[in-house]
């Protein structure tokens, strides 16, 4: 009898809400059949098993809240094909695991052929993954770990890596004793890195004192609170008092997505240097061109909105403003300056704000643009978007004018330094050079960037070529 765990499903993900249950007590599990749809930060995905055999036992229900290395199924993996069988405890050597596991166990088999005293445990069962996390996480979690854990990791392409699993790399690269390396999962340094925070100064509460997301998340509220890493505010805020004094409350837990966003988000305004600017653009030109050529993006299958055609601007302006297409490394004093071009756009959806991200948005028209906006924003609504589709962004756009307002203050969607809020366009009187007034359209614009990495004469140097872009799209064949 076996435990299926969850396994690790992404780059930041540590816990989800179950939606479904795909199986139950009684049911042949084949391995990689889906037994559970999760909801987690920021998307719903199935999670597929890593064992095989019939199901004794299933340790959750739909509603409850699951965290990677909990206990999920149990399974009798007697019942199962000699060649389903999951690696047994010390007693298949290498190849064994590999045959078994195929190309994609290989890489942890140093781990799998040591003996265990229980093969329950969650830091046993993370052996037995498939390769699916890695493939979720992509090349940005080996680029993101420390220089030290990098030597088995191969070139490629410049500053890209190739990934291999924590198995191999901890069998060809054992830690001296005198300085043993912390363990922690390449998405734990990363975050400690974007905190500014010395990974082998937290201390670990999981299994052999393994640092979580929540070990790292700790340190940075104490570092906080106690003034040595900010101006002395808490990230966790005050005591609530009890409302019930005044009258009859109810309690509802969060959804994942708001969770995650108020956890992102209380980050990023407590450890970024917010800077905000506004402008107008007028757009009373571009608005008779949207309208004109909105039929021909439709039969493309988009929708020719303000919020597309300001992507292929933003796009274009990173490439002339390339200090506003980086992230910061404190840790390292670096800054990480990016090749690509990846725009991620804000949708409202009801469970919260989500952020696809249109790739390599500088190569595409805006018709292009156009439609595979419409296709992520359905997804997004739909609960059918992956996390990979939300990853990887550069920049961020932020367009309230469907709902209204004159002006706001967007925050900076860490590891990015820099978004663009948009307000609703208003009809204005605005004086011509005839010496009178005329009607235009103008259009609210707010720029937020990371003042470590953008001076404020920068900053009011990219909005202005944005508006100049809007109000004189010649700009953007001239200069793009």
């Amino acid at each position: 009898m076996i435990d299926f765990t969850l396994p690790e499903l992404g780059e930041n993900i540590t816990a989800g809400d179950v939606l479904r249950v795909l199986v139950k007590p009684g049911d042949t599990l084949a391995k990689d059949q889906p037994v559970l749809e999760l909801e987690t930060d920021k998307a719903t995905i199935e999670v597929p098993s890593s064992v095989a055999g019939q199901i004794k036992d299933v340790k959750v229900k739909a509603g409850d809240k699951v965290s990677v290395g909990q206990a999920i199924l149990s399974v009798d993996d007697s019942a199962a094909p000699a060649a389903q069988q999951p690696a047994k405890k010390g007693a298949a050597p290498a190849a064994a695991a590999k045959a078994a596991d195929g190309p994609a166990a290989s890489s942890s088999d140093n781990e799998k052929a040591a003996p265990s005293s229980d093969s329950a445990k969650p830091e046993d069962t993370r052996t037995k993954r498939s390769a699916e996390p890695a493939a979720a996480d992509g090349p940005e979690r080996t680029r993101d770990e420390p220089a030290s854990e990098g030597r088995g990791a191969a070139s490629h392409g410049g500053d890209k890596v190739v990934d291999i699993s924590r198995g191999a790399r901890a069998a060809a690269e054992p830690a001296a004793p005198e300085q043993p390396v912390a363990p922690a999962a390449p998405s734990v340094r990363r975050m400690a890195r974007e905190l500014g925070i010395n990974i082998d100064q937290v201390g670990g509460s999981g299994p052999h004192g393994r640092i979580s997301v929540d070990d790292v998340k700790a340190q940075a509220k104490r570092l906080v609170a106690g003034g040595a890493g900010g101006n002395g505010t808490a990230l966790a805020g005050e005591p609530l008092p009890d409302f019930t004094r005044w009258g009859d409350v109810e309690r509802q837990p969060m959804k994942a997505v708001r969770r995650k966003t108020a956890q992102h988000l209380s980050v990023a305004w407590a450890t970024i240097p917010h800077v905000t600017q506004h402008d107008l653009a007028d757009i009373t030109g571009l608005e008779e061109l949207r309208k004109r050529y909105a039929p021909k993006a439709e039969a493309a299958g988009g929708n020719l909105t303000i919020t597309a055609i300001a992507a292929k601007v933003v796009a274009t302006a990173l490439k002339v403003f390339p200090q506003f297409n980086v992230s910061i490394d404190m840790t390292a004093d670096e800054m990480i300056y990016k090749k690509y071009v990846n725009i991620g756009i804000a949708v409202d959806t009801d469970r919260g704000l989500l952020v696809p991200v249109i790739r390599d948005a500088d190569t595409k028209n805006i018709v292009q643009i156009s439609a595979e906006l419409v296709q992520l924003s359905e997804k997004a609504r739909t609960r059918k978007i992956s996390l990979d589709e939300m990853q990887g962004g550069c920049f961020s756009i932020s367009n309230l004018g469907g709902i209204g307002g004159t002006s706001f203050t967007p925050i900076v969607n860490a590891p990015e330094v820099a978004i663009l809020g948009i307000s609703r366009a208003r009809m204005e009187p605005v004086y011509n050079n005839t010496g009178g007034f005329a009607p235009r359209l103008m259009l609210p614009l707010s720029l937020s960037y990371d003042h470590r990495a953008i001076d404020g004469a920068d900053g009011a140097r990219f909005l202005r070529w944005i508006v100049e872009a809007l109000e004189q799209p010649f700009l953007l064949a001239f200069q793009g």
